[in-house]
């Protein structure tokens, strides 16, 4: 079970402190050392909303500890081989996450985040967002969970991994403990990747409803981050962040377009929304170096439904408040308070988190947009191998090409990274021979094909990279699939997932015949 932070009873005066001392280091310019581990007593998150009176309700994080005396579990992975689970803490008290633990117990497999721990003893963990007012593409129309290893991170010098939400994606948590309801103030924060999002409905971390379903306008309280400008937006071409409370994306007072909310773009964004009794307020900032700004501050939103507001006390990571599924997102760490938090008291916070040293850690050996590669296989029999399209039809095989092919064979292995045109945190690979084709799966068989403007197609034709399953190069895994990875079987290449139920699952090479290294193009 989860160690349940220790709340201070030091006199008001010292819990002051504990606020100024985070802002004095902020000041000063002190991020955390790359070998430190442990935060100092008060300093994290959730202390110093304690000290202000405002405490944590709700703290998830795959990365650090959010509380100064917490050394207990951060997640829960999944592994595909055997579906055996293990649950990743931290390093030590108030310190960062033990990504070793991870790694060792996914070596040669692939790993799904299965539960978000809640570190306030609460017991509000986050576990696999169940059907709603939409269905998920799991078993049983529950959504897709994260690929564990998906989203890797370094923080205080530490290797760590987020929760990587592709569209289908999504966390649930509607029987909580403390949470707000009705009108009652709270606050929250989120620290997510700026440059990982869609105009899908909705990227949200917060309050919604309790069943899953649209109840109603002022129903739930989140965070938003996307580009949509269906309900709301501000200025520029986004991304914004925005509050959603039901039937509406808000920016500012007014439905549709505020002034005031920026477009933003920080790779590490920390980004807040509160509400209150006919007040609510958006602020945000860089995650890794200096303060929030307040984008809209005042009351509530001009429209019906909203004053007073029907908060129903459920929280949700990567989806809408009824299901909707359809975003993308990466999330790290976020808190959701019992009470208004000052801005002060956000101020010291945003100090702490940027102090953290949130630091970008790309896989090594990832493709680069723009270039033109070929992808060999690294199985043993086959490292002479690489990724073609058929002459005769569209299938994706391998097959061996060395300096002596003939010129059309060398074309045919040779691709055209794109930004994904799914995900654009993720790449896609146009045929160098056959321009305006695209490497996608389909039925589970990759091929090359024209992609239509469909989400799905576009979808189909992205692939995430991330460390390889053997050592070598990298592993291309489905931008719509998370467990699948693209792979090679008696030399036709497949998604596939570790021990699923069609054949070129089987377990046999698996992490072998998943792993490509990048090589410089053949044509």
């Amino acid at each position: 079970m989860p160690v349940t932070p220790v709340r201070s009873r030091r006199a008001r005066p010292l819990a002051l402190f504990a606020i100024v001392l985070a802002m004095a280091t902020f000041l000063l310019g002190g991020p955390a050392s790359a070998g430190s581990s442990a935060a100092a007593a008060g300093s994290l998150p959730c202390d110093l909303y304690a000290a202000a009176g405002t405490p944590c309700v709700a703290a998830h994080s795959t990365t650090r500890a959010l509380y100064s005396t917490y050394n207990g579990r951060l997640y829960q992975v999944r592994r595909a081989s055997d579906g055996s689970t293990r649950d990743v803490g931290v390093l030590s008290s108030g310190g960062y996450a033990d990504a070793a633990a991870q790694d060792s117990f996914c070596a040669g497999t692939s790993c799904l985040i299965t539960v978000v721990y809640d570190q306030s003893g609460r017991g509000n963990h986050l576990t696999q967002a169940p059907p709603g007012g939409f269905q998920g593409p799991a078993a049983g129309g529950y959504d897709n969970l994260a690929e564990a290893s998906a989203a890797p991170v370094i923080v205080g010098g530490h290797k760590a991994y987020g929760v990587f939400i592709a569209p289908g994606t999504g966390y649930r948590n509607n029987h909580t403990n403390g949470i707000a309801t009705g009108d009652q103030p709270e606050g929250m924060y989120a620290i997510l990747d700026g440059t990982h999002l869609n105009g899908g409905c909705c990227f949200d971390y917060g309050n919604a409803e309790t069943n899953s379903r649209d109840n109603g306008n002022g129903t739930m309280e989140a965070v938003y981050f996307g580009d949509i400008k269906a309900w709301g937006y501000g200025t520029g071409n986004g991304p914004w962040v925005m509050a959603d409370l039901e039937n509406g994306l808000f920016s500012g007072v007014n439905p549709g377009y505020n002034a005031n909310d920026p477009s933003v773009s920080h790779r590490f964004l920390t980004a807040i929304v509160k509400g209150g009794p006919n007040r609510w307020a958006i602020r945000a900032g860089n995650a890794q170096s200096g303060g929030l700004s307040t984008y809209y501050d005042g009351p509530r939103p001009n429209a019906s439904g909203y004053n007073p507001m029907k908060k129903e006390g459920a929280i949700i990571l990567g989806i809408g408040g009824d299901n909707s599924n359809s975003s993308a997102g990466t999330f790290y760490e976020g808190v959701m308070t019992s009470g208004y938090p000052s801005e002060a008291t956000e101020n010291a916070v945003q100090a702490n988190i940027s102090a953290a040293g949130y630091v970008a850690s790309p896989p090594a050996g990832a493709p680069a947009v723009g270039s033109r590669v070929s992808l060999r296989a690294t199985t043993s029999c086959c490292t002479d191998n690489f990724i073609r399209h058929n002459s005769a039809d569209s299938d994706a095989v391998i097959a061996a090409v060395s300096a002596s092919s003939a010129s059309a064979d060398k074309a045919a292995a040779t691709w055209t990274v794109r930004q994904g045109l799914g995900d654009a945190s993720c790449v896609s690979f146009e045929s160098a021979d056959k321009p305006g084709q695209y490497l996608r799966h389909y039925d589970f068989r990759l091929r090359v094909a024209t992609i239509d403007s469909s989400a799905l197609s576009r979808l189909d034709a992205t692939f995430c990279p991330q460390a390889s399953h053997n050592g070598q190069g990298v592993s291309l895994r489905s931008a719509n699939y998370p467990s699948d990875f693209v792979r090679h079987y008696n030399h036709d290449v497949y998604i596939a997932s570790h021990g699923g139920s069609h054949a070129w699952d089987s377990t046999g090479a698996w992490s072998d015949d998943t792993s490509w290294v990048v090589t410089s193009p053949w044509a």
